[in-house]
């Protein structure tokens, strides 16, 4: 059974009042992430699906910090995820987070049909990762089309990983590229 022992939590909430245009209401943001060692590194391993199930609960406690920091579940309406992998990992220790990651928010956030977006990367202590968001319920809500750039100064040492998640309240400040409007969006098939 992997071990990933969490080292350290941060959050990081942001409010975005204009973006060069005219004040608004300011939109919200965030992302929790867990810096955890990594049970894999330094060494090939060809079942990493074990290790899944083992991150559950984190995904969980995560999600539920990250909503509590952003005023509740019915203010959110975009989600994304994502990892850093320490130089003694590989990427593919990062892809042990799609499931418990993004299951944890949708399960915590209700109706959510889209697909969480997400990004992945072996990247050196105090890297940065632009974790994607998208609309939870319609992939194609261009407003919702953005990203958060995340960092861990001391993070990921070498034998560690980031693990990230990220919500948002409201699409880009200053949308206005048009296609399908959040007023717009049926929730059927996670696209529209």
């Amino acid at each position: 059974m992997p071990e990933f022992r969490l080292r350290r939590m941060t959050l990081q909430i942001e409010e975005i009042f204009h973006d060069g245009g005219p004040e608004a209401e300011p939109r919200r943001r965030g992302a929790v992430l867990a810096v955890v060692s990594n049970p894999f590194s330094a060494r090939f391993e060809p079942d990493l699906q074990r290790g899944m199930e083992d991150l559950r609960p984190l995904g969980l406690r995560m999600t539920d910090r990250l909503i509590a920091a952003l005023g509740g579940k019915e203010k959110i309406d975009g989600y994304g995820k994502g990892a850093m992998v320490g130089a003694l990992g590989e990427a593919e220790h990062g892809a042990l987070w799609h499931v418990p990651g993004g299951y944890a928010m949708r399960e915590r956030l209700g109706e959510s049909r889209a697909i969480v977006p997400s990004a992945m990367k072996v990247a050196p202590m105090g890297g940065s990762l632009d974790v994607p968001l998208g609309h939870i319920n319609a992939a194609y809500v261009r407003s919702h089309f953005d990203a958060m750039t995340v960092t861990v100064p001391d993070a990921p040492k070498p034998d560690e990983i980031v693990f990230v998640l990220a919500m948002s309240c409201g699409g880009r400040v200053h949308s206005r590229m048009g296609g399908l409007e959040v007023w717009q969006v049926k929730g059927e098939d996670g696209l529209r």
